[in-house]
């Protein structure tokens, strides 16, 4: 490149263009992270997101409300709560409760998991972790009765306590399994919900029996 020391620019010859860069004008959206926020705001914002979703499984229908921010948070609390209240021992006694805590704490968990791959195999198009979310949220009406029918049990344990406690977990069974079949419905092949449906079933009868036939040691 030796002949190019020859050559020169005339001043006289425009330069066109720019060489600066254009900064347009960012948005707040665009400038905002969850790492720059306060904690408070990060967990009130998450409970609010929770709470929304009970508020979905409470009033059901066919939306896909929980599939779309799906989250964990809510199922394990469910799970955990229910597990509690499901657990014969109390703090005085011999007996923690520590073995029929984790029999629940599994049950619900791994039924959750069995089903979930069920719907995959046949042909589901939600994600593995969307179907754990609405399975897990849809268990709150269970927990409801669990409730129901613990403060039934301090009452007494006789027919007429046993009556309301089947009304109770009936009702919030088919609470429970209409919940979760509106938001899985259509993430289904037409032709083979039947075979979803009633794992589904099956899933929520051994919760409301393990209800049912809790008695307080």
């Amino acid at each position: 490149f030796a002949g190019l020391a020859d050559v020169s620019i005339s001043e006289d010859i425009p330069v066109e263009g720019e060489i600066t860069v254009p900064v347009g004008s960012r948005s707040p959206d665009e400038d905002f992270s969850t790492l720059d926020e306060p904690v408070r705001d990060t967990i009130m914002r998450d409970l609010k997101a929770v709470g929304k979703k009970f508020v979905h499984v409470m009033y059901p229908k066919k939306s896909s409300a929980l599939l779309r921010d799906w989250d964990l948070w809510g199922p394990l609390v469910l799970c955990v709560s229910l597990a509690l209240m499901l657990q014969g021992g109390s703090a005085d006694s011999k007996d923690d409760g520590g073995p029929q805590f984790a029999e629940v704490f599994v049950i619900i968990w791994f039924g959750a998991v069995v089903i979930t791959l069920n719907s995959k195999l046949l042909g589901g198009t939600i994600s593995f972790f969307q179907s754990l979310c609405v399975l897990g949220y849809c268990v709150l009406p269970l927990t409801v009765a669990m409730l129901v029918c613990r403060l039934v049990l301090l009452a007494g344990s006789g027919t007429i306590s046993f009556v309301i406690r089947l009304i109770v977990v009936v009702a919030m069974f088919g609470w429970s399994t209409l919940a979760s079949t509106a938001f899985l419905a259509d993430s289904q092949p037409p032709n083979r919900k039947a075979l979803v449906v009633y794992p589904i079933f099956l899933f929520y009868f051994v919760i409301s029996w393990m209800i049912l036939t809790f008695t307080p040691q």
